[in-house]
């Protein structure tokens, strides 16, 4: 499941932009909206989803329609021949997607504390298979020459459909019927979580984390497609980079899996306030060795600026559970339902 989860995604998000420019030929601007589906399907759908699936329907029933009907939008994007049209179909398909990210991490939850597991041990190196997924993903798209073509959506939509499918033979997770009577449409919609921003060093964190996000879409959307106009140079147009470059862009997700295990290391050598530090200068080195790299003399700041990403990435994205738990305006329960 975790592995299918982001494969998914990675069919297509890292190479969309070579599809839309290269080989559709449309506007930067137009794409600027195609971006936007992401972050808009992620406030409006993961909440009200959540309280569909705890209080009337199954949570693995829900999770597979979603997949489905989010592989059936992928399916039709090949067919599409206007930006406007490309906009309103990718919408669907994130409005479908965007909710399976956190329903995922909820059937894990349920079925692994069903089944007596430690789950704060158990589900770590489950989730870690999303991030293998994504990767193996990435290198299919790229090695079967379809990082530019609309193939890559047939991709992401067989793996939709095989995972909704799949979805049907997983353990049962039913409404949790004390939801209903107990829980507020507030608390359901996690709006609670904004009483965190009376806290002035949280909503200095909120900030950063914000402009974080904008920062890191710019390397998924555009990446793959900066290091491919590179065969616009003709001493650059046969290199490595152009060729492969989603496998190249593949670096920073195998990066963020290898680093993520060194999180507890520094956490207890350095401290969360250095570990913090870290991936702030690890951003700034992120952005500033990819644009001045190039496919040759500066392929080591290409290289180097993906390995980087990885503890750019964890470091500063994992440390939202290890701020909230320190804090007392939360049960325990309610941190763990923000963080999700």
């Amino acid at each position: 499941m975790s592995f299918l989860q982001f494969f998914v995604w990675g069919a297509w998000l890292i190479t969309v932009a070579n599809y839309w420019f290269a080989t559709k030929q449309w506007s930067g601007t137009e794409f600027g909206a195609i971006f936007s589906t992401l972050g808009i399907s992620s406030l409006l759908m993961p909440a009200l989803i959540g309280i569909i699936a705890d209080r009337w329907l199954n949570a693995e029933r829900l999770y597979g329609v979603l997949h489905i009907l989010g592989g059936l939008a992928l399916a039709y994007i090949p067919q599409v021949d206007n930006p406007e049209t490309f906009f309103w179909v990718i919408f669907v398909a994130m409005l479908c997607y965007m909710p399976t990210i956190s329903l995922s991490n909820s059937i894990g939850y349920t079925v692994l504390k069903n089944n007596d597991f430690n789950v704060v041990k158990v589900f770590p190196p489950i989730r870690v298979w999303g991030t293998i997924g994504f990767i193996v993903a990435m290198w299919i798209t790229n090695l079967s020459g379809n990082k530019a073509s609309a193939d890559q959506f047939y991709i992401a939509a067989i793996a939709a459909f095989i995972l909704g499918i799949y979805a049907f033979t997983l353990p049962a997770c039913p409404p949790h019927n004390e939801t209903k009577n107990s829980t507020s449409i507030t608390e359901s919609l996690g709006l609670n979580a904004f009483k965190l921003f009376a806290d002035s060093k949280i909503a200095m964190f909120f900030i950063f984390s914000l402009f974080l996000g904008v920062a890191l879409q710019l390397t998924n959307m555009y990446g793959d497609t900066f290091l491919s106009d590179f065969e616009r140079m003709p001493q650059y147009a046969d290199s490595f980079v152009v060729k492969y470059s989603t496998i190249v862009m593949s670096i920073s997700q195998i990066s963020e899996a290898l680093f993520i295990l060194a999180i507890p290391f520094f956490l207890k050598r350095f401290g969360i306030k250095m570990v913090m530090l870290i991936s702030m200068v690890a951003w700034v080195l992120r952005f500033g060795l990819f644009s001045f790299g190039n496919p040759t003399d500066g392929l080591w700041m290409i290289i180097l600026s993906c390995v980087v990403y990885g503890m750019a990435f964890d470091f500063s994205i994992s440390q939202d559970p290890y701020i909230l738990k320190s804090l007392p305006i939360l049960k325990s329960g309610q941190v763990l339902k923000v963080c999700l």
